[in-house]
């Protein structure tokens, strides 16, 4: 047990939230609730990314200010969040004076540690608004992003502040090689270590000629104020977060979850930047693949969409969390469809956990007025502590999937006791100690699954709980209890229908 700072990606606030950020948000909720269930002292980060240049063309367009644009969207942002019971303790936006100031602060570290590390150079580059970066010839696909294909690429000529990120080729391969987990998944890790044998670039750190971000700490030598580079702004969000009123953000994170396409940002230059202000580094950075549809990522710019608010309501925020962590786990890349979701749904909650509970609490309510009884250790409790065992080994890895899977192959176990012990035909024959065994045991298995599913399924969870008769919640549960769950005497009463199959 310990401090356990988890972060996400900072949502870039030029438009309504859709299925991939609902998924990385979904992902490190799992990871953060898990983490609770081991009595961590979690501290869980989110936020908005609210200035570049995107931001500032998108509120032109729509004829409002910058800061119009992104209070709607950081409040658009905010009640998705609370539509999917993300569980965060702390909402950051980087129009926030604390931040302001902190990004200041590090850069400022920066130059008193390391002076060189920022000079002045005269640039010529295509720039991609999309990603507020600029391009390299393998980063572009027919004169295009590969990212945001949509988009034109900008020629841009300026003299700007550079970081000397070129020096830290050196320690950012020990870094890789000394800690291999830094980087995870592994395949992560190998894309940034052929990214580091191609050889570092030095990177913008401000931008002139447009006013919407941090002002950079120092003029260049001509004068001008300029614009500290939305990425330079953006990444130090993690490190700024303890400096709000009640945050209890303690640097450094334990991990940084992000999208496989900003990477290399979080494993290469934000690694740079803390090193030369002299600052501790992350512990992890774990980047989970994308979610398509049809065979496209979902992407604003690129027209790739469906209604993010259809897809919570369709079976229930619950059931969205799990089906984007069951069938699409949180490694590699996953295809979203409406066949897949009703499919996952009807075989997994509705005829899979809601079935269990349903019949398991009907039979305890039939046999022993709602009274879970005394009763010995089954075969159901040694495949409880098995299921438990595989669980926390995947959790631990930060497989969700397989976290999933681990609890539902309890669920399946717990239909099959059913099928095996019978308990109706127990009942007809008057044996009422083996009956008194298989009902308790079911209680016992249905207490673990209300535990081992509340970081997938908080709502439903709680709900399962409450049926049970114990008081508290679910999520305040400490993993350890259920090795061995204490049920008897609870008074339950069947739910209503934890989730109704499909007609």
């Amino acid at each position: 047990m310990g401090h356990f700072f988890i972060t996400t990606a900072i949502d870039y606030a030029n438009g309504d939230p859709h299925m991939g950020h609902a998924f990385e948000k979904v992902g490190a909720d799992c990871i953060a609730r898990y983490h609770r269930l081991k009595g961590d002292d979690v501290w869980f980060l989110i936020g908005m990314d609210e200035h570049g240049q995107k931001v500032a063309q998108t509120a032109a367009d729509q004829g409002i200010t910058p800061q119009a644009l992104v209070d709607q969207v950081a409040t658009s942002f905010q009640r998705t969040w609370a539509d999917l019971n993300i569980s965060h303790d702390q909402f950051i936006r980087t129009t926030a004076p604390e931040h302001k100031a902190g990004v200041r602060e590090l850069i400022e570290k920066i130059f008193a540690r390391n002076p060189d590390d920022f000079y002045e150079k005269s640039y010529s580059g295509l720039y991609c608004v999309g990603c507020e970066s600029f391009k390299t010839e393998a980063d572009i696909v027919d004169g295009h992003c590969a990212l945001h294909p949509t988009r034109t690429l900008e020629l841009v000529e300026e003299r700007n502040w550079f970081f000397r990120l070129s020096r830290y080729q050196a320690f950012l391969e020990d870094l890789l090689a000394r800690k291999p987990d830094f980087v995870q998944p592994e395949i992560r890790r190998n894309e940034i270590l052929g990214l580091l044998r191609e050889g570092l670039e030095d990177v913008s750190a401000s931008r002139s000629r447009f006013s919407w971000g941090v002002p950079f700490p120092r003029p260049t030598s001509d004068g001008e104020t300029q614009t500290t580079y939305v990425w330079f702004d953006a990444l130090p969000n993690y490190w700024t977060a303890q400096r709000f009123p009640n945050s209890r953000a303690s640097w450094p994170a334990q991990i940084h979850v992000v999208g496989k396409d900003i990477t290399r940002f979080h494993t290469v230059i934000w690694p740079a930047m803390l090193e030369a202000a002299g600052e501790a580094l992350p512990e992890q950075v774990w980047a989970h693949g994308f979610i398509y549809l049809g065979g496209d990522r979902f992407s604003k710019s690129a027209g790739v969409r469906l209604e993010l608010s259809e897809a919570i309501t369709h079976h229930g925020p619950d059931a969205l969390r799990y089906f984007l962590l069951r069938e699409v786990g949180f490694s590699g890349d996953g295809e979203f469809s409406w066949e897949r979701f009703d499919a996952r749904y009807n075989s997994d909650l509705a005829d899979g956990l809601g079935n269990l509970a349903s019949r398991s609490l009907a039979m305890i309510e039939k046999y022993r007025s709602g009274v879970v009884p005394e009763g010995a250790d089954t075969p159901l409790d040694a495949a409880g502590a098995a299921a438990l065992a595989a669980y926390r080994k995947a959790m631990d890895a930060t497989d969700l999937k397989g976290g999933a899977e681990a609890a539902w192959s309890l669920v399946g176990e717990a239909n099959q006791f059913i099928v095996q012990r019978a308990p109706w035909t127990l009942a007809k024959e008057g044996k009422q100690t083996e009956l008194d065994a298989t009902l308790a045991a079911l209680a016992r298995c249905l207490y673990r699954l209300a535990v081992l599913t509340s970081p997938f399924l908080p709502g439903k969870a709680e709900e399962l709980w409450s049926h049970l008769g114990l008081e508290g919640r679910a999520e305040k549960s400490r993993i350890q209890e259920l090795e061995s769950p204490q049920v008897a005497g609870l008074q339950v009463r069947k739910p209503a229908g934890l989730f109704p199959k499909l007609a």
